[in-house]
């Protein structure tokens, strides 16, 4: 009775944690393209002011990488009301926090200040976009800060290169296969005129969206953005035409060195589909299943039981058009790269020729469950699901009804989704080694 009391008590708090999760939102447009979305919280004096470019990684010319990522630094530089080197300290001195990251696909610029600084964050949001001044003075600045993150981040970073050599091996003809970070080679290359043109072309309001969350006033908040934003040039509209990849059907070996590293990694990496597909979803479930956390199948495996490995993992890394489906390891002692390849297939060609169990079942649901509540805890995560769901996935309300595409998942499609994507003849076997002094 008190096990039946308790799972019926654990049901209740999930639905009640669902429920308390909805997020309410508005959308408008302006004139000139851009996308607006307002979410009023006005629980915490809190008021987040959030940027997200349709620009990423993925967008550049031939021998010109990394621009995306180092308009991530740039564009913090100044505009022409903000003194060069100023944005920091006004946003400080204000009491408030910000940053920006880049993906492959996108760009994302934020603020979070008090509420009663909303205007400030809308203003300097505004100014980045319209203002920015970008000069030879800048572009040099911010190159030497970009070849020192590569430095620190991925080139004296134990493993910092094995996503890189993931995706120059997995992706053929897809920009994917170029790194975020880009070749400095490609930057020191650039022209300051070719800078100013990939900003005019890509940071325009028909090419973004803007997020206000917090503790805000709609009808105040919908007059500032208009005042602020209203303005800015429509741009001309980006038109994309990627190549698209040629299914994988034979093995593509391939080894990565790494000088930082003593001991060697093993990867088997799969192409697979971007991560508005269902099926995206469902691999989310498969990677979760095989290493979430340390009694998931790999770990419990390989670590624990057997003692072949120092680490085990799987990872589905989402993206717009092909995602990375990944599994790796780390050898123990003399274990073989090859042994832990064999023991990882074990575990997926029983995933793709049984069922998992009921318990198991409910646990990946479980831990999804657990993952919806803690992304939209907190304001900022509400700002970047809302901006994220609308930009890259074409549909806002996933921030409310995405958990339910995971409650829908059943065993079967589990078991047949990895039996669709993850075989052997469908994948990258990268050997990740220590560099030795000849090589």
């Amino acid at each position: 009775m008190k096990k039946c009391l308790f799972s019926l008590a654990s049901l209740l708090l999930l639905g009640t944690f669902a429920n308390a999760q909805q997020v309410e939102f508005e959308e408008f447009d302006l004139d000139n393209g851009l996308h607006v979305i307002l979410h009023q919280d006005n629980s915490a004096p809190v008021v987040i002011t959030s940027v997200m470019y349709d620009v990423g990684g993925k967008d550049f010319e031939p021998n010109r990488t990394g621009f995306a990522h180092f308009f991530e630094h740039l564009l913090f530089e100044g505009t022409q009301n903000i003194a060069r080197g100023e944005w920091f300290n006004v946003v400080s001195s204000n009491g408030g926090t910000n940053n920006a990251n880049t993906s492959l696909d996108r760009t994302y610029y934020y603020e979070v200040f008090p509420s009663n600084n909303l205007e400030l964050g809308l203003w300097m949001e505004s100014e980045r976009l319209m203002h920015p001044i970008i000069n030879q003075i800048g572009v040099d600045t911010q190159n030497e800060v970009v070849k020192e993150e590569k430095r620190l981040r991925y080139d004296n970073a134990p493993y910092g290169g094995f996503l890189g050599a993931v995706g120059e091996n997995l992706f053929k003809v897809h920009p994917y296969k170029e790194k975020n970070i880009g070749e400095m080679e490609d930057l020191d290359a650039a022209t300051l005129e070719e800078f100013q043109a990939y900003f005019k072309k890509y940071y325009v309001p028909n090419n973004a969206v803007l997020v206000v969350a917090g503790d805000i006033d709609k009808t105040k908040t919908k007059k500032m953005v208009k005042d602020y934003f209203g303005e800015i040039p429509r741009g001309a509209d980006v038109v994309r035409n990627f190549s698209k990849e040629t299914p994988i059907t034979e093995t593509i070996k391939a080894t990565a060195y790494d000088n930082n590293i003593q001991i060697p990694a093993v990867i088997a990496a799969y192409r697979t589909p971007g991560f508005k597909d269902r099926e995206s979803y469902i691999l989310d479930m498969v990677s979760s299943y095989l290493s979430g956390g340390k009694s998931s199948v790999l770990y419990k495996k390989l670590v624990d039981d057997k003692k072949m490995a120092l680490q085990a993992q799987a990872i589905n890394i989402g993206q717009m058009d092909y995602s990375v489906f990944a599994i790796l390891a780390l050898p123990l002692g003399d274990v073989t790269l090859d042994a832990l390849l064999r023991e990882m297939d074990e575990e997926i060609a029983t995933l793709q020729n049984e069922l998992i169990s009921e318990r198991d079942y409910q646990k990946l649901k479980n831990q999804f469950e657990n993952r919806y509540v803690n992304s939209n805890s907190s304001v900022e995560g509400i700002a970047e699901n809302l901006a994220t769901n609308y930009l890259l996935k074409g549909d806002v309300n996933l921030i409310n009804s995405e958990i339910e595409i995971y409650r829908s998942i059943t065993r079967e499609e589990i078991r047949d989704v990895a039996k669709k994507y993850l075989s052997p003849n469908q994948r990258l076997e990268l050997d990740y080694l220590p560099k030795k002094d000849d090589q």
